[in-house]
């Protein structure tokens, strides 16, 4: 997981906007994603929350 982590940190040093960069890592899970009954549930259940989160976002303000 550490190759994609420095990528991320490498894209968040040279941004000059201000985006939001977001890696989400699960180390329980392996090469094919989670396993288990409703793991993959959950994991499209995170997905979810975070574009709703993303499209429903307010501008900041001042």
């Amino acid at each position: 997981y550490w190759e994609p982590a420095k990528w991320v940190a490498k894209l968040r040093d040279h941004t000059t906007e201000d985006h939001l960069i977001v890696l989400h890592t699960n180390l329980d899970a392996g090469h094919s994603g989670a396993s288990g009954r409703f793991e993959k549930h959950r994991e499209t259940a995170l997905e979810y929350a975070f574009i709703i989160d993303q499209v429903l976002c307010r501008p900041k303000s001042s």
